[in-house]
């Protein structure tokens, strides 16, 4: 019974952890300086972005290249600088956190 009991713990822990681990990622990568995830700063709130992006066919991938290469003009007229560092996976991995509403 208690391995049960350690087993179903260990497993919520694991479920829990993207959550932490993506907002740690986005800390790590220097978002959070121009992202908050309910607030406009220099760039959109994360739910903002998700909000653009719902309902749209690839929104995780389109939004990943987007933060790979950087842009400007999609959200005013202060360029978003590109991560070409962050691996794609990163990317994906920030881009499908900030489209569930980086909760």
């Amino acid at each position: 019974m208690k391995l049960i009991f350690a087993a179903a713990v260990a497993v919520s822990a694991l479920m829990s952890a993207p959550a932490f681990a993506n907002m740690d990622m986005a800390k790590k990568n220097a978002c959070m300086a121009c992202h908050a995830v309910d607030k406009k700063l220099v760039g959109p709130s994360y739910q903002d972005v998700a909000k653009k992006y719902a309902g749209q066919k690839d929104a995780a991938a389109n939004l990943a290249k987007s933060i790979k290469a950087g842009g400007s003009g999609k959200w005013g007229p202060v360029p978003m600088p590109a991560q070409a560092a962050l691996s794609e996976a990163d990317a994906l991995t920030l881009a499908t956190w900030i489209l569930a509403g980086a909760k």
